[in-house]
């Protein structure tokens, strides 16, 4: 079975920065997307960011020159530096796995457990 677990999410001061990270294992797919994705409390989960198996990297806008996603080279661990944090980028954060969608959720089949990223203000 598939197993996604993330690490890293923590409390930071506003301006601070965190580094997520996934480690996947038993993955099955010839070739597959890693992304972040995050939930605030009382929100939809919304997308971060995303790699593909080609290394094509997108990001939502709202975190675009803030973020980076990054994956190892024998990509079954995904990466998330966040820097500049702010206080809406609270969340929990989920890594997931999929092949089909990039932005929606319903695309990735496999999902970590969720790492809390707490930013103060």
């Amino acid at each position: 079975q598939v197993q996604l677990v993330e690490s890293g999410g923590g409390l930071v001061q506003a301006g601070g920065s965190l580094r997520l990270s996934c480690a996947a294992s038993r993955l099955t797919y010839s070739r597959y997307r890693m992304a972040w994705f995050r939930q605030a409390a009382g929100k939809e989960r919304e997308f971060v960011a995303a790699i593909s198996w080609i290394g094509v990297i997108v990001y939502a806008d709202s975190v675009k020159g803030r973020f980076t996603i990054s994956r190892d080279n024998a990509k079954t661990a995904v990466y998330l530096q966040m820097n500049s944090l702010r206080a809406e980028d609270t969340a929990v954060y989920y890594c997931a796995v999929g092949s089909y969608a990039v932005y929606d959720s319903a695309g990735y089949d496999y999902w970590g457990q969720g790492t809390q990223v707490t930013v103060s203000s």
